[in-house]
């Protein structure tokens, strides 16, 4: 079949987690046979169009009119990429097709009217989740937004269980209508050699054990509850360096509030880093903790225990159905920093310990979170969904 998949980011640019997803679920189905047209926006340095391990890469070009806000950017990049898909369409018409998130919901919602396909939706987050409720008139918008591409898509995918429930809350979406497919990572990319003592003196002394975090700097992520715990933590473990990557609002809120501590000397702001750096970070870390306050799935844990890592995440959301505590890895409560402090202190103090969780969680990553798999359960739900289409209508059978 072919795919027409849709998506606001995807490699080079990442701005959160849809940008890995979407690159290695589009990876894993051309593997298994399939077409896969992925409709994104551009980026600086990138071409209108590539093929990249099999997987055909169509970018909107920028929109050089200045828009006046978000909102209105994502609207064009909607007709932008309605017009793209047109064009790939008429070449190679798509059997039918998948929209991430609500920023491209519109153009999914236009595209299945207009070509008369099935459209499947993948809701990552919500604005509720993320913002702890729905408080403005944009949130409004984006909130109904979500709502739209859940009613309009012929079956809507979520990544955990936490998402399904939150999605039945939220939008009375029917459980028969949704399917719960985790994320999942290659963990093949942490196979690699390089020097890692010139390397890691970049961020710490060489006595040091590195406390890794990956995320936005926002605060349902939960960076400034690692600020917070630092103190307890180098009380009992001085010679523990925190290394955050990561970029957003809350980075300068993090870093007056680390001086106000007296530990910025023990915190390592990266900013923004390059794939091969990352993955360099995740081999030479002690401990990778993800402390968020809402997190529907988080693929940053997937990462750590695809390391082979320690992992101290909060049980929160699907955290606390990717690690299991004391098993796979230890999880705390969300917003506590003397229970992340805990945690932090059981790995660093117990090494023997955390290389057992560490195991059985990398074996927990070949058993369930790999591409393969988790390709074969979309592409059983894309078939499931042409073959109902076709029997309702004759006309959703290209």
């Amino acid at each position: 079949m072919h795919i027409c998949m849709l998506s606001w980011e995807y490699p080079p640019r990442i701005i959160g987690g849809i940008s890995r997803h979407v690159e290695e679920i589009s990876e894993a189905l051309v593997a298994q046979g399939h077409r896969v047209s992925v409709i994104t926006a551009d980026h600086p340095g990138t071409a209108p169009y590539e093929e990249r391990r099999g997987v055909h890469i169509y970018r909107v070009p920028n929109d050089h009119a200045p828009t006046p806000d978000f909102l209105t950017w994502v609207l064009h990049l909607n007709f932008g990429m309605i017009e793209l898909a047109l064009q790939v369409h008429k070449e190679n018409p798509f059997s039918l097709i998948h929209g991430h998130d609500w920023l491209v919901g519109q153009a999914g919602i236009l595209l299945k009217k207009t070509l008369d396909l099935p459209l499947v939706g993948t809701v990552h987050a919500t604005e509720n989740g993320r913002m702890q409720g729905i408080h403005t008139p944009i949130q409004r918008y984006i909130h109904q937004q979500e709502w739209a591409l859940t009613f309009e898509s012929w079956r809507t995918i979520v990544c955990s269980d936490y998402m399904f429930r939150e999605l039945q809350g939220l939008f009375q979406v029917p459980q028969d209508k949704m399917d719960i497919i985790p994320n999942g990572i290659d963990y093949q990319k942490f196979d690699f050699s390089f020097e890692a003592k010139p390397f890691r003196r970049r961020y710490a002394l060489d006595y040091e054990k590195i406390i890794l975090f990956v995320g936005r700097m926002v605060p349902e992520k939960g960076a400034q509850v690692i600020i917070e715990a630092a103190p307890d933590v180098l009380k009992e473990y001085p010679d523990a360096k925190f290394v955050l990557v990561g970029r957003g609002g809350f980075l300068d809120e993090l870093k007056r509030r680390a001086n106000e501590l007296s530990v910025a000397h023990k915190i390592h702001f990266t900013g923004y880093v390059d794939d091969d750096t990352l993955l360099r970070l995740y081999k030479v870390a002690s401990v990778f903790t993800a402390p968020s306050l809402y997190e529907p799935f988080g693929i940053v844990a997937l990462e750590g225990m695809g390391a082979q890592v320690p992992v101290v995440v909060s049980d929160t959301g699907g955290l606390g159905e990717i690690v299991e505590h004391k098993r796979s890895g230890l999880t705390v409560f969300p917003g506590d920093p003397k229970s992340l402090a805990w945690g932090l202190l059981e790995v660093l103090k117990d090494p023997d310990t955390a290389a057992l969780m560490q195991d059985q969680a990398f074996q927990r990553i070949l058993d369930t979170f790999n591409w393969p798999m988790i390709a074969r359960q979309t592409a059983e739900v894309y078939a499931r969904v042409l073959q109902e289409a076709d029997k309702a209508s004759p006309a959703l059978t290209r």
